[in-house]
């Protein structure tokens, strides 16, 4: 399942990973939502009283593979083989693609195929019902959260390349607080549970340093 675009005007990734209605599954996501729209990030990603930790990864996982296919869908105009010849995340950290099973050496290639490479992996992941069970009572496997771990670590270079290589882009389409606000959320939640290790967000330690510090402040002005 290719995540290249059908067509240079598509503005998102194709298919967007639904949760079934009716599932407990879903019902945690309307928890998540109902709590991000109180601002508070820190509460909205706490795990719920009574609730398993793994499927609230999961739940939260699903949706921050959708925020990304979103964002990175607004800017591959900009993100070319030709701009962006290897996956980069500014000048001291580049990617190089290996899933383990279909390429085990890692290969250097464009960011744009390196991504599609990343999220059809990643999709490939939660349409397995034996990783992510949709169905109540169907156990997730003993390695889920280290297949969780993974895949946020990959998605977080999503984010990376967009704010390292195309900032200006997603300025002059004016989606800087959608991103942004997509990624506190990441952050908050993978700094929750401890699912991504501090070297692997070293790309964007300083923003995520002045993103934090910046809620410190709101919250002491209004005590």
């Amino acid at each position: 399942m290719s995540f290249l675009f059908q067509n240079k005007n598509s503005r998102t990734f194709k298919p967007r990973k639904k949760i079934p209605e009716g599932t407990h599954q879903h019902d945690l996501m309307e928890h998540a939502a109902a709590t991000l729209g109180s601002g508070n990030l820190r509460l909205a990603v706490q795990l719920p009283e009574g609730e398993d930790l793994n499927e609230w990864v999961a739940v939260n996982t699903v949706d921050f593979f959708n925020q990304i296919n979103m964002l990175y869908g607004t800017i591959t105009e900009y993100c070319t083989a030709a701009k962006c010849k290897v996956m980069s995340a500014g000048p001291k950290y580049e990617y190089h693609w290996a899933d383990g099973t279909n390429i085990k050496k890692p290969i250097k290639c464009p960011a744009p195929k390196y991504i599609d490479y990343l999220m059809t992996w990643v999709q490939d992941q939660l349409d397995d019902e034996s990783v992510f069970p949709s169905t109540i009572g169907t156990p997730f496997p003993k390695n889920f959260m280290s297949i969780a771990k993974t895949i946020l670590k990959r998605l977080f270079r999503v984010y990376a390349h967009i704010y390292h290589q195309h900032f200006s882009d997603v300025m002059s389409l004016k989606e800087e607080a959608h991103l942004n606000t997509s990624f506190k959320h990441f952050i908050y939640f993978v700094q929750e549970f401890g699912l991504v290790e501090r070297k692997e967000l070293a790309p964007l330690q300083d923003l995520i340093d002045k993103l934090v510090d910046n809620d410190k402040e709101k919250a002491r002005a209004q005590r």
